[in-house]
């Protein structure tokens, strides 16, 4: 029989050995930030490099040459270049060439087609992957491994490039650096097709969407919301809230990475604990941000596209009201059907180790996030800093945003980002799919781009948002707006006050078709994926892609009916 001294050396030694297995994990966890802070700091001495040639800086004339916030310096790029110097002659031809670009768009327009309706199918089988692949036991493990996601987003991507390199023989849309009508080369292969949309899908839209995200998502990791409140309806609620009116003042990413891991710690005692997350997603991820352009990326389009930026604090009616329902909709259904549901154990648990909030990592990690919403109110390269006539060099944004990330991994407490169970999986697995999505989403915009203004035509302010969010519940809200936005300028509505071109009840219905629809599916906007893997992560069973839109379908479109039937 062991003695109660070898059983207490035994228990000794397996602390010892967890403890050591704790350090050791702790360890490659530091070391894992060190590596990604000192990777990102190479990065940004690649650009500073690059700025000594002065690429980042073409970059900027070459985009601010077709902005419409530039207008001016369109129309005299010619002068412009004749008055620069010999070092400039490279650019006095493309701006030449960009002039002419603009003026040939329009007359040119015409003769680009929309791609048949059949090559959105790799997109819709990549929506169907994401939806199905999970549900399936053979793929589920599979499904699991980033990896392995990736590999179907690329491939399916890469359909979508085959298709524009050996079929397509119309004029397409470039967005990046600048706007032009890309004519076909006649030659068998389309190389010219192809690097415009990989262009359009990852130079402009997908690294500054991800560059953002990750920003967001690690900076907002190294702040910790620590304690355990009682986990009941009007608690739940007091997050869900307070993360709506965050959303429009640090992102709807900044909020929602912010506050989910304190409310999963506070329902880590509950049973039913997936509708609080899908709840936090309509709210926190999508419908709290519309007070400011910061707050979701399709307003951030409209303030570059001459919006005031004060403008869309006039959606604060329509704002208040669908929040405001949406947590009174949480409140009765968490309190008369899930909390019901708790065991009594459960529930006892719960309140036994309920404990105050306390909040750490704020010191150093509140200055920076504040640093990464100024980076993208203000380093846009397509518009001059407030106040100056200076544009931020092309992707100096997203660099800035970079070295902050930088700052944090190196100056942020280590402790708090372990308390956080902080790690790269949910930013991984956005990047993995969303990569393939930008690029197989691109013949969808590609014809909304030419059928458009046929559609504006026959559309009233709530025509505009339904149409607006039925494409942002499946296309990213960011491109989708856009469409529309420069669609609306070609509407009419007597006696209608213009904001931007735009006619305001139309820019209203536009904005808020965008911003309060991405909710509707997982995919609409990028929160709502990143809230899900990190909620499965901490062991809450996600619904399904479908599962998840039976959610939006059942309380989500009866009160956007009653918001468009009262202020539309």
């Amino acid at each position: 029989m062991a003695t109660p001294i070898t059983n207490m050396t035994v228990l000794q030694n397996k602390d010892r050995g967890q403890f050591k297995d704790q350090g050791a994990n702790a360890q490659r966890e530091i070391s894992q930030d060190h590596r990604v802070a000192w990777a990102l700091l190479v990065v940004l001495s690649l650009y500073l490099i690059s700025a000594l040639f002065g690429w980042p800086q073409y970059g900027t004339e070459l985009a601010t040459s077709s902005h419409p916030a530039s207008t001016e310096v369109a129309a005299n790029a010619e002068q412009d270049a004749e008055r620069a110097t010999p070092h400039s002659n490279a650019t006095k031809g493309q701006a030449t060439q960009t002039h002419e670009n603009a003026e040939a768009h329009g007359a040119r327009h015409d003769s680009i087609a929309a791609p048949p309706i059949w090559t959105v199918i790799p997109f819709v089988l990549l929506l169907a992957a994401i939806a199905v692949m999970p549900l399936i036991s053979a793929t589920e493990h599979w499904w699991e491994n980033n990896l392995n996601r990736f590999k179907v987003a690329l491939g399916l991507g890469l359909a979508t490039l085959a298709y524009f390199a050996f079929l397509h023989s119309t004029p397409i849309e470039a967005h990046w650096p600048s706007h032009a009508v890309i004519q076909p080369s006649g030659s068998a292969m389309e190389l010219g097709f192809v690097r415009t949309i990989l262009g359009n899908a990852l130079l402009a839209e997908f690294i500054p969407f991800i560059v953002l995200l990750f920003s967001l998502y690690v900076i907002a990791g190294g702040i910790r919301i620590e304690g355990d409140l009682l986990a009941n309806p009007l608690t739940n609620a007091s997050f869900i809230a307070a993360g709506g009116i965050l959303a429009s003042f640090i992102g709807t990413t900044g909020a929602a990475m912010l506050l989910i891991r304190p409310l999963l710690e506070t329902n880590q005692e509950r049973k039913h604990v997936k509708h609080t997350v899908v709840f936090f997603i309509f709210v926190v991820c999508n419908c709290g941000g519309c007070l400011l352009p910061i707050g979701d990326p399709p307003l951030f389009l409209g303030y570059l596209q001459g919006v005031d930026f004060l403008w869309t604090l006039k959606l604060f009616r329509p704002w208040l009201f669908i929040n405001g329902l949406l947590l009174l909709t949480y409140c009765l259904l968490d309190q008369f059907v899930y909390f019901r549901k708790e065991t009594v154990q459960d529930i006892e648990r719960d309140i036994e180790q309920a404990r105050g909030l306390k909040i750490s990592g704020l010191k150093v990690n509140g200055p920076l996030l504040l640093g990464v919403v100024l980076a993208v109110a203000l380093l846009d390269p397509g518009k001059p800093i407030p106040g100056t006539h200076w544009h931020a060099w092309m992707y100096l944004r997203e660099i800035v945003q970079l070295a902050l990330v930088a700052i944090s991994l190196l100056l942020g407490s280590e402790i708090v980002r372990r308390d956080n169970q902080f790690n790269y999986g949910a930013i991984i697995e956005v990047a993995a799919l969303f990569t393939g999505i930008f690029i197989c989403m691109q013949p969808a915009l590609q014809i909304l781009s030419v059928k458009g203004a046929a559609l504006a035509a026959h559309l009233d302010p709530a025509g505009f948002f339904w149409a607006t969010g039925a494409l942002s519940s499946f296309l990213d809200n960011a491109p989708t707006y856009l469409v529309f936005f420069q669609t609306a300028k070609s509407g009419s509505m007597e006696g209608a006050t213009l904001v931007a071109g735009v006619p305001e009840m139309i820019l209203e219905a536009v904005s808020l078709g965008a911003v309060f629809m991405g909710a509707m599916t997982y995919i609409g906007n990028g929160p709502n994926f990143m809230v899900k893997a990190i909620a499965e992560k901490a062991g809450v069973k996600m619904p399904s892609f479908f599962g998840y839109m039976g959610y939006s379908v059942v309380f989500l479109l009866p009160l956007f009916a009653l918001t468009v039937w009262r202020y539309l």
